[in-house]
């Protein structure tokens, strides 16, 4: 059982764009720049937010869901 999404790359798009256009806007509108600090991706965009996270939907009529479910 693996992730259910097959690819980050929406995600990871949108997650640099996002970073992108936040990084523009602040060095448009800086006034001084020694005080310029810019953000970073993780303070943009969490990876717990993307498709393969490792969330996933458990099924109660597989096979494996007891052992899955299991401490």
């Amino acid at each position: 059982m693996g992730a259910c999404a097959d690819s980050d790359k929406a995600a990871k798009r949108l997650a640099s764009r996002k970073l992108r256009r936040l990084v523009r806007h602040d060095i448009r509108t800086c006034l001084d720049f020694d005080f310029l600090v810019l953000p970073v991706d993780r303070e943009v965009s969490d990876v717990w937010d993307f498709p393969k996270d490792g969330k996933c939907h458990l099924n109660p009529s597989w096979p494996e869901f007891a052992k899955l479910m299991r401490k």
